[in-house]
């Protein structure tokens, strides 16, 4: 398995909801939306939102249960004040503000909301983590 990851696919329970939320985010629909899959690149990786019930019957698990789900999306920025930035726009679009933007321990600053399903998004300046001119995060050897 090569390591990457391509897609991530959120279950929702308001496929408009959902949508209009990221939109607002900034994140453009593409043309292969249609029914009830919508797809917005995310960078070098595809966001998709599907209904939670059949994401789950995909998978074939069970659709119950929601509260802290283990995962966590995070959004790199290249500047600390474009933390709190975010998590007001976050809010403004119908999100909500779960760690207003802070200093942390590893010596950054960042802060979390919940999109109106409750996927977790980080959103975190690291001085220790520079981003590429595309935005992405540039690991060390």
């Amino acid at each position: 398995m090569e390591p990457r990851i391509s897609i991530v696919t959120l279950g929702v329970a308001n496929l408009a909801r959902s949508r209009a939320f990221y939109e607002a985010m900034g994140f453009r629909a593409s043309s292969a939306s249609q029914g009830d899959i919508v797809f917005f690149q995310a960078g070098a990786m595809v966001l998709a939102l599907y209904p939670r019930e059949a994401l789950a019957e995909d998978a074939a698990v069970a659709a119950e249960g929601d509260g802290f789900r283990g995962l966590s999306l995070a959004h790199n920025v290249r500047a600390r004040e474009e933390v709190a930035a975010i998590l007001a726009q976050a809010a403004a679009a119908g999100g909500r503000i779960v760690k207003p933007a802070q200093d942390v321990f590893w010596g950054g600053h960042s802060g979390y909301f919940a999109d109106p399903d409750g996927h977790l998004w980080e959103v975190a300046w690291n001085p220790h983590l520079p981003l590429s001119a595309e935005g992405a995060p540039m690991l060390p050897p």
